[in-house]
């Protein structure tokens, strides 16, 4: 029952997020307006800001742009990117077995990091020339994560043998370093306070740049995700028993970590370089779900995943109204609640990483 009740909660919670900002807006009319971009059926009129009387009644209202055009955009993108997060940091901390696993642990995020700071920073058009270097931001954080992935993937490989969780965890360690160290020399030797504005607010996430058009990406690779990994929900379990365990069992554990981590990685480098570096999603929100699920994979992803896009949906509204005439970064608000939180995790005694417990 929980897992249709959050999903429930999930679509809820992008109707009444989209109410709540500046401009006072009513759940109808946003119900009404979703309605008809939807079916193109048309339910009563609008409140005030809509232009009533001719066929394309809709496309010229305010209260239509300000819901349908600016702040939609920005509520199903905080939606995706944390349904992305949610489900890479389950699928991270099984395979590895590390109940800190997720992107920032394993390098990704650092590597996106490095890339969209190269992209800022330095300036791609004056390292490369032609198409290369008319590449915004976003690709060069894609770049990056992918090279982060890569390198990790390598590091874990080195000495033969197969890939084991403990190679995974410090080759991230070791790529997350080298990343952010090259990240910090990029800032310091840099001399526009502009770039340096921007590089910081990147690094810390913001919805502010979502678009219809750049959501079809993430939204893609999300159903994709989860319709994946919804097929391996007992290897996923399975790897929570440990190695010895699995290949009991018959798993092939090198196989499958290579082609999860692969996939996370992938997965997670689409949501950073939607929206830059959001922090404590991936590995808060696992731990939080697990804590009243269980570790059942059957119940654990479908819900930290729902979990997830709830989650940065309102710290997206507290980020956009918390100021006024002013916006904080998302990644602050969502470590600022992490982090009270894990220190409850600590505190209670009754929590475990596996066993159902």
């Amino acid at each position: 029952m929980l897992i249709p009740i959050f999903a429930l909660l999930l679509i809820l919670s992008v109707l009444l997020a989209v109410t709540i900002g500046a401009v006072k807006i009513s759940l109808s009319d946003v119900y009404r307006i979703v309605i008809y971009n939807s079916t193109h059926f048309r339910i009563g009129d609008f409140e005030t800001g809509i232009v009533i009387g001719d066929a394309d009644f809709v496309s010229r209202g305010t209260m239509y742009e300000i819901i349908w055009n600016v702040r939609m955009p920005r509520v199903v993108m905080g939606a995706v990117v944390g349904v992305l997060l949610a489900m890479c940091g389950v699928v991270m901390q099984a395979t590895v077995q590390n109940p800190l696993a997720d992107p920032y642990i394993l390098g990704i995020s650092s590597g996106a990091s490095l890339g969209a700071t190269f992209s800022i920073m330095i300036g791609a058009a004056a390292v490369f020339k032609g198409a290369l270097a008319t590449m915004g931001t976003a690709f060069w954080a894609f770049l990056g994560a992918l090279g982060a992935m890569a390198l990790v993937m390598t590091l874990a490989n080195v000495g033969g043998g197969r890939i084991t969780s403990a190679k995974l965890v410090l080759a991230g360690s070791v790529v997350g370093s080298l990343c952010g160290a090259f990240t910090n020399m990029m800032v310091y030797i840099g001399q526009d306070a502009e770039n340096m504005k921007t590089v910081t607010y990147w690094l810390l996430g913001s919805m502010t740049s979502a678009k219809w058009e750049k959501l079809w990406l993430p939204g893609l690779c999300m159903v994709l995700g989860l319709l994946f990994f919804i097929t391996q929900l007992r290897n996923l379990n399975t790897l929570l028993l440990g190695d010895e365990a699995a290949i009991t069992l018959g798993v092939d554990l090198g196989k499958w970590r290579r082609i999860y981590m692969v996939i996370t990685s992938l997965l997670s480098a689409v949501a950073v370089c939607t929206c830059g570096i959001v922090g404590f999603v991936g590995l808060m929100i696992p731990h939080i779900v697990r804590g009243f699920v269980g570790s059942d994979h059957r119940f654990l992803l479908p819900i930290a995943s729902f979990t997830g896009g709830i989650f940065l949906i309102w710290a997206d509204v507290l980020a956009r109204i918390v100021m006024k005439n002013s916006e904080i970064p998302i990644g602050v608000i969502t470590s600022a609640v992490g982090a009270p939180i894990f220190v409850y995790m600590m505190i209670k005694k009754s929590y475990g990483f596996g066993g159902g417990q």
